[in-house]
């Protein structure tokens, strides 16, 4: 079974990952405390959807991030060192420092993250971990599970 969400695209691009999911708000600097050359463990133990898991490579499903203003620089790094999600899919308007991380990301790394947002509560309640998540270039998000 599929569904299928649209949104507004921040980041172009194409992916086909599998979901991550937190109905929490994502606190990018508590989350990439321990961020190292191609690993990153969630270290929020404030989330309780995400501490423990990896977030490297995988379309993360969020409302929204939380949390500190170095947020941005802190996805931008994650980039730099092949630790950032493969995809940045929020439920909610993605805020400015968010935004800027990712496209500072795209435009001065070579990390692919196709960020979307404004996919919609129902999004959020639909998609679980480990679901097959496929992303086009217009916003289109097809969520396979």
């Amino acid at each position: 079974m599929e569904k299928i969400f649209k949104g507004r695209v921040v980041t172009p691009g194409t992916a086909k990952l599998k979901a991550l999911v937190s109905h929490e708000g994502f606190n990018t600097l508590a989350s990439y405390k321990n961020c190292k050359e191609g690993k990153n463990i969630c270290t929020d133990q404030n989330n309780r959807d995400l501490y423990g898991k990896s977030t490297v490579g995988v379309a993360l499903c969020l409302p929204q991030t939380i949390g500190s203003t170095t947020g941005g620089m802190v996805l931008y790094n994650a980039a730099c060192t092949n630790c950032a999600p493969g995809a940045l899919l929020f439920s909610k308007t993605i805020d400015s420092l968010a935004a800027a991380g990712a496209i500072l990301a795209s435009v001065w790394t070579d990390t692919k993250m196709p960020t979307i947002d404004n996919l919609g509560d129902e999004f959020l309640n639909y998609v679980k971990d480990d679901m097959d998540i496929e992303i086009y270039e217009d916003g289109t998000v097809k969520v396979i599970g």
